[in-house]
C-alpha cells in the first residue's frame, strides 16, 4: 500500500483537531455538574455560581475560562435543547411603497399586491413580480417618476429605465434584508441567548433564526418584531458624569448600611438572657470575620456601584490618577450590568440622578486591550444628555439617506454617511455645538435600540450632511455599522410567518432516547461485525469508533448543530460506513475461496472492492449534498452529519483499516474472514432473479394501485403542517385521552377550521394541529389561538402540559412543497447523468432513475394505506422528504453494485454489450455474487433502524418507519426493479 506515511499524518493530524474540539464538553460539562452539586436544586443559585465562573481559568493547559469553552462545544439543536425556531419575513411591499413616498397610484398597489399574491403562491423575487405587474397594469409609464427624487439622484437618474429602477429596488431589498439581520442580530445577542443560529435564506425575503433555551414567546416576540429606532443624541463627558455617580455611591452605601443596621436591629429583639446559649450565638456571629471574603463583601458595602463599576481613568505625570477625558462614563463587566441597572432604578438613586441624564449601555464589548481568549466582556455605559423637554433626541434615523462602509486615508476602515437635506442642517447645527470648544470638544452617541453603537467626538462643524465615522473599527464593523445607521432610513416591517417552540422538558427526553438509540444501535453493529467475520469484524469495528470519532469531532469544530435527526443521520452513516468493509471482505473471501493466500486475497479484495465503495459512496454524497441545499431545519441537521460521515466512512473503511490489516500481515497475525457458521453462507447462489421479473412488475403495480385507492379513499395525502401550513402543539396529559373527545373539545373553540388530533407515542400524548387563525398577520394572532386552546383542553376536565409549539405560515408552507419536489426531481436528474456518464449506457440510467421513481411511488402508497392503522402519524412533511431521498440513496448504492460488477464481467470477456439469453444469465450472476453483500447491508441498516424506531422516541418515529419502508424497498428494487429493467429498455437482439 503506497502513501502509509502520509495516510498514518492525516489520521493523527484530524486525531488531534477532534480531541482538542471536544475536549470543551468535558471542560463545561465538569464546571457545571459542580454547579448542580452547589445548587442542590436550586437554579437560581445555579445561574449565579456559573455566572461567577465566567471568567475564571477552568481549562488549566491552556488558560481558558468558562465562557469562552461554553462557545466552544457542540451546540445542540431545538430539539435536544429546547427553545425557538423562528422565521421572519422582511415586507417588501412596504419597503416598495415606503420607497415611492407612499403614492397613493391605484395601478402602482396594484401591482403590490399581485406581486405580494404571487409570492405567497410560491414565486420567488417580489421586486422582478412586481415590476412585471406594474408594467402590465400602467404600460409606458416609467417607474422612475415614483422613486427618482433629490436624495437618490446620485444612483437613479429621473429618466431612468424600468430595468435601472429593477435594478436599483432589487438593490434596496437586498440591502433592507442584511441591514434587518444585522438589526435582529444585535437584539438577540441583547436578550442573552447562548449560541443563537441565524441564516438569511438565500433567494428569499426571510431570515431564520434557532434559540436554544429561550422559552418566552411573547418577549421574544416584541424583540424580533418591534421597530428599529436610530437615534442621534448628545452625550456627557466622563468629569461631568463623576459627581453624578460619587453622588450615587455614596447614597448607596448609606442606604444598605441602614438597611443593615434595620435588619439587626430585629434580630436582636429575638435574643434571650445574656448567659443563654441564644445569646453565645449571637455573640459568635457578631465577631469580625478576616477573610478576604469577608474583605470583599465590606468594600462593595462601602462603595457598591465602584465595586461593580470602574470609572474611565489614567495615571497623569504627577503620578496620580486622573479621570480619563471621553463619552464613557464606566466600565462594567457583562454580568454586572442588571446590578447596575438595578441600583439606578432604586427610589433614592432616582431621585438624584439629574433629569437630563439617560444612561445606556453599549452594544457591543468595549476593546480595553484584553487579548487572553474568553476573557470576560466589559461594556461601557454612557451617559445621554436629554436637551428637549419632550426627550427626543437630537436627530432621528429619518435623517440619514445613505450610509457606506469605506477607507480613511490611513487604510482603516470607515464609515461615511449622508444626510437628507433637512437632516444635514440639523446636523450643521449639532456638530457646530459640538466642536465650539475647541480645548473641550463633545461626542455624539449614535443609538439603536437604546444601545449605543459608536459614540465618536466631533472634531469640527459639519455644514454639507456627509460625516465620516472612524474608531477602531474593523472591516466587518464598519459594514454592520453603515447598515445600521440606514436602518432608519425606510420601514421594512419584519413578521414571524413561522415559529417552532421546544419545551426542556422534551429536550431531556429527546437527549435521553436519542443517545439510547444511538448507543444500542452501534453495540448491534460492532456485535454483528464481530460474529460474522471474525477477527477481520473486529478492524471493522476498529474502523467504525474511530470514524464515530472522527464525526463527533468535526462536527464540533465546525460549529455545527447536532439535532435528533442529525444523530440518526450519524446511526445510518455508521451502519451505510459498514457497506464498504463488507464489499472489501466479500471480495476477499472470493479471493480466499479461489485458492489465493491470505496477502494477495487482501490485497486483491481492497483493489476490486474500491470501484463499487467510491460510486456507491458518491451517489449517497450527492444526495446529501440535495438535501442540505433543498432542506432547512432537521433536514438540514440530517444532511450535514451525512455528508461529514460518508467522508470520514471512506477514509476509516478504506485508508485505516488497510492499514491495520498490513500492520497485522507484518506481525504475521492469522487473519480470518469468518467462521464456520458464516464462512460458507450465500455461496452458490442461482436464483434466476431476470426470469421472475413480471412478477415482481406485478406486485409492485398492485401496491401502488392499492396507494392511489387509499389515496382518494383518505382524502389525500396526510400533508404536515410543514407542507400545507398551521399550528401544531404536542400537549402531555396526566392520563391517556380520547382523540376524538378531545377533538370534539376544540372544534367548537377553533371555528371554522380543520383541526386534527392524533396521538404522539402514548395515548397521554396527543399532537393537536389547526388551521385557526393561520393567515391572520396581526400580532395578537398568536396569543387568541393560544387562549382559545387552552380553553378547549379545559373543558377536558384533564392536568396537560403544553410542551412545543409549530407554526408554519402558507407561504414558508408553499416554499418547503416546492423545495421538496425540487429536491427530488433534481436529484433524480443528477443520478441519471452520473450512472450514464459512469457506465457509458443510457439503458443504465433509465432504469436506475425509473426504480428510483419506483421507490417513491411505493413508499407513498405504503403511507396512504397504512396511515391511521399504526399508532402514530404518518405525514408528509420535511422529515419525510429527507427518508425519501435516504431511500434512493440505499436503491441507487445497491444498483451501482450490481451494475459495477455487470461491467467487470463484461470488461472479463473482453465485450461492451451482451444479449438475450448471455444477459439474463450475467445478469443474474451478478445480482446473486453480490446478494451477500445486499443482503449483509440491509439486515445491519434495517436492525440500526429497528433500534432507533423502538427507542428513539416519538418525535422521530415516522422519520424512522419511512426509512425503515424505504430499506426494504431498497433491497428489493435493486435486485427485482432496478436492473431487470434494463434488460426491458436494452436491445432484444440475441447474439
Amino acid at each position: 500500500m503506497q502513501g502509509k506515511g502520509f495516510i498514518k499524518f492525516m489520521a493523527i493530524l484530524l486525531g488531534i483537531v477532534c480531541v482538542y474540539s471536544l475536549s470543551f464538553n468535558f471542560v463545561t460539562s465538569k464546571v457545571e455538574n459542580d454547579a448542580k452539586a452547589y445548587a442542590k436544586g436550586d437554579p437560581e443559585k445555579e445561574k449565579a455560581y456559573l455566572d461567577s465562573m465566567a471568567t475564571v481559568p477552568v481549562y488549566p493547559l491552556f488558560g481558558f475560562n468558562y465562557q469562552f469553552c461554553k462557545g466552544k462545544e457542540i451546540n445542540l439543536g431545538l430539539d435536544l435543547k429546547g427553545g425557538m425556531n423562528v422565521t421572519m419575513e422582511i415586507s417588501l411591499g412596504e419597503l416598495v411603497k415606503s420607497l415611492s413616498g407612499n403614492t397613493d397610484d391605484p395601478n402602482f398597489n396594484k401591482a403590490l399586491s399581485a406581486a405580494q399574491t404571487q409570492l405567497n403562491a410560491g414565486g420567488k423575487d417580489f421586486i422582478s413580480l412586481f415590476v412585471s405587474e406594474f408594467e402590465k397594469l400602467s404600460p409606458g409609464v416609467k417607474l422612475a417618476d415614483y422613486f427618482s427624487n433629490q436624495d437618490n439622484a446620485s444612483v437613479l437618474k429621473p429618466d431612468a429605465s424600468n430595468d435601472e429602477v429593477k435594478r436599483y429596488l432589487s438593490k434596496e431589498a437586498t440591502s433592507a434584508i442584511d441591514r434587518s439581520f444585522i438589526i435582529i442580530r444585535s437584539r438577540i445577542d441583547g436578550f442573552g441567548v447562548v449560541s443563537p443560529n441565524m441564516q438569511k435564506q438565500e433567494g428569499t425575503n426571510r431570515i431564520l433564526i434557532e434559540m436554544p433555551g429561550v422559552q418566552d414567546k411573547e418577549r421574544v416576540h416584541k424583540l424580533l418584531q418591534g421597530s428599529a429606532e436610530l437615534q442621534f443624541w448628545q452625550v456627557y463627558s466622563n468629569e461631568e458624569v463623576y459627581p453624578v455617580m460619587e453622588n450615587i455611591n455614596k447614597t448607596l452605601a448609606a442606604t444598605l448600611k441602614t438597611a443593615d443596621t434595620i435588619a439587626k436591629a430585629a434580630g436582636d429583639t429575638s435574643k434571650t438572657a445574656s448567659g443563654s446559649k441564644l445569646a453565645n450565638l449571637a455573640k459568635s456571629k457578631d465577631t469580625k470575620d478576616t477573610s478576604a471574603a469577608a474583605q470583599r463583601i465590606e468594600a462593595a458595602k462601602s462603595n457598591p456601584l465602584f465595586s461593580v463599576m470602574t470609572p474611565p481613568s489614567y495615571q497623569a505625570q504627577n503620578g496620580q490618577m486622573a479621570l480619563r477625558p471621553g463619552p464613557v462614563v464606566g466600565y462594567v463587566a457583562q454580568k454586572d450590568t442588571a446590578k447596575v441597572n438595578a441600583y439606578f432604578r432604586r427610589p433614592e438613586i432616582a431621585a438624584i440622578i439629574p433629569q437630563s441624564y439617560k444612561f445606556m449601555w453599549s452594544a457591543k464589548p468595549e476593546d480595553l486591550g484584553v487579548t487572553t481568549p474568553g476573557a470576560a466582556k466589559i461594556f461601557g455605559l454612557y451617559a445621554i444628555k436629554v436637551t428637549s423637554t419632550d426627550g427626543k433626541p437630537d436627530l432621528g434615523g429619518e435623517a440619514i439617506s445613505d450610509a457606506r462602509h469605506d477607507y480613511d486615508q490611513k487604510g482603516k476602515p470607515e464609515v461615511t454617511m449622508y444626510m437628507t437635506g433637512e437632516g444635514a442642517q440639523k446636523w450643521k447645527k449639532i456638530t457646530a455645538d459640538a466642536s465650539a470648544d475647541p480645548n473641550n470638544k463633545k461626542a455624539i452617541a449614535i443609538v439603536l435600540d437604546n444601545t449605543v453603537y459608536s459614540a465618536p467626538t466631533v472634531q469640527n462643524e459639519i455644514p454639507n450632511g456627509i460625516s465620516s465615522i472612524t474608531g477602531n473599527f474593523t472591516l466587518n464593523d464598519t459594514q454592520d455599522l453603515a447598515n445600521i445607521l440606514k436602518a432608519g432610513k425606510l420601514p421594512a416591517p419584519a413578521r414571524i410567518v413561522g415559529e417552532y417552540v421546544v419545551g426542556p422538558s422534551l429536550g431531556e427526553v429527546a437527549i435521553h432516547n436519542g443517545l439510547l438509540s444511538f448507543v444500542l444501535a452501534f453495540v448491534v453493529i460492532l456485535i454483528f461485525m464481530a460474529l460474522y467475520y471474525n477477527k477481520a469484524g473486529w478492524v471493522a469495528n476498529l474502523a467504525l469508533v474511530i470514524n464515530l470519532f472522527f464525526i463527533m469531532g468535526v462536527l464540533v469544530s465546525l460549529g455545527a448543530v447536532l439535532t435528533l435527526p442529525g444523530i440518526a443521520g450519524i446511526v445510518l452513516v455508521i451502519g451505510l460506513s459498514v457497506d464498504a468493509n463488507i464489499l472489501i471482505f466479500e471480495r476477499v473471501r472470493e479471493e480466499l475461496t479461489a485458492g489465493r493466500p491470505t496477502p494477495v486475497a487482501i490485497s486483491e479484495g481492497f483493489k476490486h472492492a474500491m470501484s463499487s465503495i467510491i460510486d456507491s459512496n458518491v451517489t449517497v454524497l450527492v444526495l446529501g449534498v440535495i438535501l442540505y441545499i433543498f432542506g432547512s431545519g432537521p433536514v438540514q441537521g440530517f444532511a450535514t452529519t451525512l455528508c461529514i460521515g460518508i467522508l470520514s466512512s471512506l477514509f476509516c473503511a478504506v485508508l485505516i483499516s488497510r492499514l491495520v490489516f498490513d500492520y497485522l500481515l507484518e506481525k504475521k497475525s492469522n487473519i480470518t474472514f469468518g467462521n464456520k457458521m458464516t464462512i460458507h453462507a450465500f455461496k452458490n447462489m442461482a436464483y434466476n432473479f431476470v426470469g421472475h421479473r413480471k412478477k415482481y412488475y406485478t406486485i409492485s403495480s398492485i401496491i401502488i394501485i392499492l396507494g392511489v385507492i387509499f389515496y382518494f379513499k383518505n382524502g389525500g395525502l396526510n400533508l404536515g403542517i410543514d407542507f400545507k401550513g398551521g399550528r401544531t402543539y404536542i400537549v402531555h396529559f396526566d392520563k391517556g385521552m380520547n382523540t376524538e373527545d378531545v377533538k370534539s373539545k376544540l372544534n367548537v373553540v377553533f371555528p371554522e377550521s380543520e383541526t386534527i388530533v392524533k396521538t404522539a407515542g402514548a395515548d397521554n400524548e396527543l399532537k393537536i394541529t389547526t388551521t385557526f387563525h393561520i393567515t391572520d398577520t396581526d400580532t395578537g394572532a398568536d396569543k387568541l389561538v393560544e387562549k382559545a386552546l387552552t380553553d378547549g383542553l379545559d373543558q377536558t376536565g384533564a392536568k396537560y402540559k403544553i410542551e412545543s409549539n409549530e407554526k408554519v405560515g402558507p407561504i414558508i408552507a408553499s416554499d418547503i412543497v416546492y423545495g421538496a419536489y425540487g429536491a427530488i426531481l433534481f436529484s433524480c436528474l443528477v443520478m441519471f447523468f452520473y450512472i450514464v456518464v459512469r457506465f457509458k449506457k443510457l439503458n443504465y440510467g433509465l432504469g436506475a432513475v425509473i426504480a428510483l421513481f419506483h421507490d417513491v411511488l411505493l413508499v407513498l402508497s405504503f403511507y396512504t394505506i397504512l396511515d391511521g392503522v399504526m399508532p402514530f402519524p404518518l405525514e408528509i412533511g420535511q422529515d419525510f422528504i429527507a427518508a425519501i431521498l435516504t431511500v434512493m440513496g440505499y436503491t441507487m448504492t445497491e444498483t451501482v453494485v450490481v451494475f459495477d460488477r455487470i461491467r467487470e464481467k463484461l470488461g472479463e470477456a473482453g465485450k461492451d454489450d451482451l444479449h438475450g439469453e448471455e444477459r439474463n444469465q450475467l445478469i443474474n450472476f451478478a445480482l446473486n455474487s453480490t446478494l451477500s453483500r445486499t443482503i449483509l447491508t440491509s439486515l445491519t441498516v434495517f436492525f440500526v433502524l429497528l433500534v432507533i424506531f423502538i427507542f428513539g422516541g416519538a418525535s422521530i418515529r415516522g422519520f424512522i418507519f419511512a426509512l425503515l419502508i424505504g430499506r426494504i424497498i431498497g433491497t428489493y428494487s435493486s435486485l427485482c426493479i432496478s436492473t431487470p429493467i434494463v434488460i426491458d429498455l436494452g436491445s432484444n437482439k440475441k447474439k
